[in-house]
């Protein structure tokens, strides 16, 4: 096995493809850090605290997964960590083209990092968290989609009963 890898995200929720992606890296690296990026940009649903508690409740018991969050580039937060390799889920061939230029770009950012893609299994592959959002504010029962903590927090948010 190699050394460690950093899985970024926005993570908002945490969904089975996620936690698949986790552990498929976990099968080639000692250490995987799922970093949650703060990014001001978007405006996620859960603060940056509840999607890192949602991550650790969702990994607890994962041995060499470590959660943790960042600010700013992710090839800086890997340099500063001593970080070799960045994780990318991809699902569909539609994220392929955004991921291919963000891998560019982080090559060109970094030499020292490298980028690898994992694809989750088929029966995560049409995940995402914005469509799992959507699909909760609709009443839908969630639990082939995300773990207990997670549906716990969408009902809160979305003052679902």
């Amino acid at each position: 096995m190699c050394q460690k890898a950093i899985y970024p995200g926005s993570f908002d929720p945490v969904t089975y493809g996620h936690i698949d992606i986790i552990l498929r890296a976990k099968k080639i690296f000692d250490t995987v850090i799922v970093a949650v990026a703060h990014n001001s940009q978007k405006k996620p649903l859960f603060s940056l605290k509840e999607r890192i508690e949602m991550l650790k409740e969702a990994t607890s018991g994962m041995d060499g997964v470590i959660i943790s969050d960042f600010d700013g580039l992710v090839v800086d937060y890997a340099r500063k960590n001593n970080i070799g390799v960045i994780v990318r889920g991809i699902r569909m061939l539609s994220d392929f083209e955004y991921e291919f230029q963000m891998a560019l770009t982080n090559r060109k950012l970094s030499q020292d990092v490298e980028t690898i893609f994992l694809m989750p299994s088929e029966q995560y592959s049409y995940f995402s968290s914005r469509l799992i959002k959507e699909t909760a504010e609709l009443g839908a029962e969630l639990s082939s989609f995300v773990p207990e903590a997670v549906q716990r927090g969408l009902k809160n948010k979305l003052k679902i009963k």
